[in-house]
């Protein structure tokens, strides 16, 4: 007997289906289980003809692919914003896509609903990043970090309803701007703020308004209204939604819902329909209840050095002072911020440019110490754009005007109107990389000259050399503008600085 044992029907169906195809025959007695094996041999040729399992091919609900036209717009505006991160010292991070779940819940708390969880792969369990800020945090504590000045670009996953006609996904980018460290009070809050004002003022997408309120006044706001303190984050996400419910809506959301006495929140309602500058500061100042809390006197003191440095920034026409601004995440401390879009008079009823906020941030002194065994703080305070929300509104706005993308930078496309030269246009074009032009070929070994004529119209290139036997004879080389059709003859060795001259005045 075999030390491998009998093998059962199923196994020799198996093996004998790798083994018999077509074109060998193969007699197989229709009895017992050999019917089970010629029945397995069948069935295995048969599989290649198969059709295809019928399902639609498309991408997860809340994500999209971007065509090579959408990403050169999309570049071009990651490239302004992080430029203007680099303007002002900050270094670049980058943070693995998930992190721990444990750490993501503790952090976001509400919002823990709203994150994709892993299955466990390997005894951890881990949940995609919420946003960048969590995971800079326990950057900073893992590593032992006191200051810093970073931005990050990179995506974030929220299982939200998406709303993919206003730039809400679930897969979206986020570019993050952070200052952590000990400094003087408001001075890297309010540089926070000058980089929105440049950003979106370098994107050109119109008027807009930097919402600024701080969490210590909120905080202050709540308790001298007479809400609970255990319910302060609560009430808090509730005032958070005045910027897509109405007032009616969000009090009988805290009442009926939340528990909060009527009168409490009709207090509240008072307070949180204000909004102005510097002047609400001073008038809040002298509110006979307000003015007894301890912590929104602190919100107040901060708020207004934070109006005078922004004043001598120059931004202060860019600030509103608005006490319905709450922000919904569990760990800002101190001033908030939002910056939304303001619809001009032609735009007024327009649906589909209300993104909503197109950047936010605040401070958020304690986080880093919920990440230190020892709680060593690291007071924070940052921003992020909303790439996706601003992304769609230079789309509109291209869309509208009609203007054209060029997906490629290719300068100069390298071409011959004869048989047989291939050779001389791969050494020639070999010549142009190394000089670092940015050049392309067809890839045939004989392409008709009209052919390549209409690729380089087609695709906006520049310029074109032309190469043929009369050229290789005579040392020199054709060089045409292909928006104009002139061409001019060179020398073959004075050929890259005359692409170079063109390209540098063009």
């Amino acid at each position: 007997m075999s030390h491998l044992g009998p093998l059962r029907c199923g196994a020799w169906a198996s093996l004998l289906g790798q083994l018999l195809r077509p074109p060998h025959a193969v007699c197989i007695r229709a009895a017992g289980c050999h019917s089970q094996v010629a029945q397995a041999v069948l069935t295995s040729q048969q599989k290649p003809h198969q059709e295809k399992p019928n399902f639609i091919i498309k991408v997860p609900k809340g994500t999209r692919d971007l065509s090579p036209q959408q990403m050169v717009v999309r570049e071009k505006i990651l490239e302004k914003i992080i430029s203007c991160f680099k303007r002002h010292g900050a270094r670049g991070l980058d943070t693995p896509a998930f992190e721990l779940t444990e750490m993501l819940t503790e952090k976001y708390e509400d919002n823990c609903g709203l994150m994709y969880d892993l299955k466990d792969q390997g005894g951890e369990l881990l949940s995609l990043r919420y946003d960048l800020t969590v995971p800079f945090a326990r950057y900073l504590a893992m590593n032992k970090l006191k200051k810093m000045k970073r931005y990050q670009v990179g995506k974030v996953w929220r299982r939200e309803s998406p709303a993919l006609v206003q730039g809400r996904y679930r897969e979206f980018c986020q570019c993050d701007f952070d200052i952590a460290g000990e400094f003087d009070p408001m001075i890297p809050d309010a540089e926070c703020l000058k980089i929105i004002c440049e950003i979106l003022s370098g994107l050109q997408l119109g008027d807009f308004l930097i919402k600024v309120n701080d969490r210590r006044v909120l905080d202050g706001i709540f308790a001298v209204c007479g809400v609970p303190e255990d319910k302060f984050r609560t009430i808090c996400s509730s005032i958070d939604k005045l910027d897509k419910m109405s007032w009616e809506d969000v009090r009988h959301e805290m009442v009926a819902k939340k528990g909060l006495a009527p009168e409490v929140a009709d207090r509240i309602g008072e307070y949180v329909k204000c909004r102005g500058g510097i002047s609400l500061v001073e008038e809040l100042f002298k509110d006979p209840r307000l003015s007894q809390s301890q912590r929104a006197l602190q919100g107040l003191w901060d708020l207004k050095l934070l109006f005078e440095y922004l004043t001598l920034f120059g931004i202060a026409e860019k600030i509103s002072f608005d006490l319905s601004l709450a922000r919904g995440l569990d760990y800002y401390t101190g001033v908030i911020y939002e910056a939304v879009l303001l619809q001009s008079p032609g735009q007024a009823g327009n649906e589909a440019l209300n993104v909503g906020s197109v950047a936010a941030g605040g401070r958020y002194d304690r986080l880093v110490a919920q990440f230190d065994s020892k709680g060593h703080n690291v007071p924070c305070v940052g921003l992020s754009i909303g790439v996706e929300r601003i992304f769609y509104l230079v789309e509109q706005k291209m869309k509208a005007s009609g203007e054209k993308v060029r997906t490629t930078e290719t300068q100069v496309f390298v071409a011959t109107p004869q048989r047989n030269f291939l050779r001389e246009r791969l050494k020639l074009i070999a010549e142009l990389w190394n000089a670092g032009i940015k050049a392309e070929m067809l890839y045939r070994n004989n392409p008709k000259l009209l052919t390549q004529l209409h690729y380089c119209e087609k695709t906006d290139i520049p310029l074109m050399v032309i190469i043929g036997e009369q050229e290789r004879k005579e040392g020199v080389i054709k060089l045409r503008s292909v928006a104009s059709r002139e061409e001019v003859t060179i020398n073959r060795e004075s050929l890259v600085a005359e692409i170079q001259k063109r390209l540098s005045e063009s």
